[in-house]
């Protein structure tokens, strides 16, 4: 809860080395826990009152709430924000993101981040082979539309601890498919 505090005091640090800082490379920092709890947006005023440079990487809209901070700072080329987009298939992005905005609120995100200026790029991420790699070029196109100009994906990596709850997800959401993906 006094996450503003700590990072302060971190960046206050003497020898501390001002490098780009990741917000949202381990979780989403724009979950539904952030609207009532607002720790990334007081991260985000301790950066842009030091003129730090960040990247946000979300699967939410709920980044266009910090568009007063976010357009300032894309101003002095402090910030990029990445949106992850899987799918366009909102039952699909429902069932891989369960607390995650659907698509197309992602991509309005998109484009009222960089109507705003602020540099935005879209992740395909996760592709799951024979699940999600044919909408790849889909989310492309529509967020090109919007305005990202930058784009990337990643594959899906299981780690071996996760194959059996992994099984178990394709079993549930598309038994049709489960054992075609697994052979991938």
């Amino acid at each position: 809860t006094n996450l503003a505090e700590v990072l302060r005091a971190e960046l206050s640090k003497p020898g501390y080395v001002v490098k780009p800082i990741n917000i949202g490379s381990n979780t989403d920092p724009y979950q539904p826990v952030e609207k009532k709890w607002r720790l990334t947006r007081a991260a985000l005023e301790v950066l842009a009152e030091c003129h730090h440079p960040c990247t946000i990487v979300t699967k939410n809209a709920l980044v266009e709430r910090d568009l007063d901070l976010l357009a300032p700072m894309a101003r002095e080329n402090l910030v990029q924000v990445f949106v992850s987009v899987n799918s366009l298939d909102n039952r699909l992005a429902s069932k891989l993101e369960p607390r995650a905005s659907a698509p197309h609120r992602r991509l309005q995100a998109v484009q009222a981040l960089t109507q705003a200026g602020v540099p935005t790029g879209v992740l395909v991420a996760p592709i799951i082979p024979a699940l999600n790699d044919r909408d790849m070029e889909a989310v492309l196109e529509r967020a090109a539309e919007a305005g990202a100009n930058m784009a990337g994906y990643t594959v899906l990596r299981l780690p071996w601890e996760l194959k059996v709850l992994f099984r178990e997800w394709l079993a549930i959401h598309v038994p049709q498919r489960a054992e075609h993906v697994m052979s991938l």
